[in-house]
């Protein structure tokens, strides 16, 4: 469904020879079990790459803004993270609670986003996040309902 390797990369000369190689990014990580979902976002939402991002959901995914919009759209989804992408800060991530019935997980999440964003402003933002992920046929759990807000 969604690539998980890129396959753009940088080229540059080595050695003496001239020869080119070609340079491919690490892949990014995976959730291969619900309680992974948390950290590979965190990891993900860290490179600052929008793709990235919502490689975590499922086509059909909704996210619910803080304060009720929901956004029920993978274009729609990628604005509502872009204001956050936007910070330029990383995310940090506590599981609390992570409930596994079959292939739906529901999980309760700490996160914070803390420091000098972009713009020069202090930023400090928390909140606790109740989501659901479901685990697809490829094996990688992804988010189907993302509520930051709780």
């Amino acid at each position: 469904m969604h690539s998980q390797n890129s396959t753009t990369g940088t080229t540059g000369t080595t050695g003496t020879t001239g020869t080119t190689a070609t340079t491919d990014p690490a892949p990014l990580p995976v959730a291969r079990r619900a309680a992974d979902v948390p950290a590979v976002f965190a990891a993900r939402f860290n490179t600052g790459q929008p793709r990235a991002v919502a490689e975590m959901y499922e086509p059909e995914a909704v996210f619910v803004s803080p304060d009720g919009t929901v956004a029920d759209s993978p274009e729609a989804i990628a604005r509502a993270n872009a204001d956050f992408l936007a910070l330029g800060l990383p995310i940090t991530v506590r599981p609390r609670h992570v409930h596994v019935a079959g292939d739906t997980a529901l999980l309760v999440v700490d996160w914070e986003i803390a420091g000098t964003a972009s713009d020069g402003r202090p930023t400090h933002l928390t909140g606790t996040a109740t989501d659901v992920a479901r685990r697809g046929s490829d094996g990688t759990w992804r988010y189907v309902i993302d509520r930051p807000a709780g």
